[in-house]
Parts: structure tokens; sequence; C-alpha cells
């Protein structure tokens, strides 16, 4: 068994996995949780790992990829040359336990210099301090020589 390297049609990584899965293959799918600003707020996604590409474990010596290609959601099988593009077993695995470990990525570091866009304060720089689910996001400002939460 031999891990390959699959392109898939733009955003549907989820269906061609579905799809290939309900076919028998086994097929994973890295994941990393964002976040993104989405309609002026902050929110938490899960996206593919590595955009329009997803991987399938197959036996060595089949050489009928016409199930794969004809699969809702493919693209392509990914070759270099004539031979299909096949990755190392460690490397998946490294892959999946770094998946597992891997925390969510925020936009915002503690430190980071940041520029209010609307409100009362919009226009001031600030520096972003911490985000808390209770009380959204923390800034310091700057106001009268003096750094307020």
């Amino acid at each position: 068994m031999q891990w390959y390297v699959i392109h898939t049609k733009p955003r549907q990584e989820q269906r061609a996995l579905e799809n290939l899965q309900r076919q028998g293959f086994e097929a994973w799918l890295p994941m990393i949780e964002l976040e993104k600003v989405r309609r002026s707020r902050l929110a938490k996604v899960t996206e593919p790992m590595f955009s329009r590409y997803l991987f399938i474990r197959l036996d060595t010596t089949q050489t009928n990829w016409s199930p794969i290609r004809s699969t809702l959601g493919v693209s392509k099988l990914v070759y270099f040359g004539s031979q299909p593009a096949k990755v190392d077993t460690q490397l998946i695995a490294l892959l999946q336990s770094r998946e597992k470990a891997l925390p969510a990525e925020t936009i915002f570091q503690p430190g980071d210099a940041v520029v209010i866009t609307s409100g009362p304060f919009a226009g001031i720089e600030a520096v972003y301090q911490t985000s808390d689910p209770e009380r959204r996001s923390m800034i310091l400002l700057e106001i009268l020589s003096k750094r307020v939460s």
C-alpha cells in the first residue's frame, strides 16, 4: 500500500473525500483550524491544510485509475512524468500527528499593532492584547500618554 496525491476541483476537497471513501478507498484530507474575519466578525473556520489536494492510499499493483479520476470532486491524480506522485508513509504519519497537535491559528498575536476601523475610536492605533470569548478582544489604547485597556 502506498499514499498518492489527488488534485481536486476548486473547493470540492470534502466532496471528493466523501465520494472516494464511499467507494471503499482509504483517503485523507488534512484540515486546519483558523480564525478569519467573516461579515466583519471574527470566526473560527476549519479548512483544508493544502487547498485542492488530498491523499489516497492504494495498492501499488493497482493500475486502473479510472474510478478515481471519474469520482465527483476529483480533478486528477497528480503525476511526476508518467508516474503517479507517491508520498512517503512517514510524511503522512508526521502530517497526521501535526494536524491533531496543531493549535488554532489566530489572526492577531499579543503585541501586534492594530488600527481601529470603526466606532468612536476609528483611526486610532492600538496594541492587540488578548482574545477572550467572554469579552471579545482586548486592545491597549494610548490615551493621554497612558495605555488603557
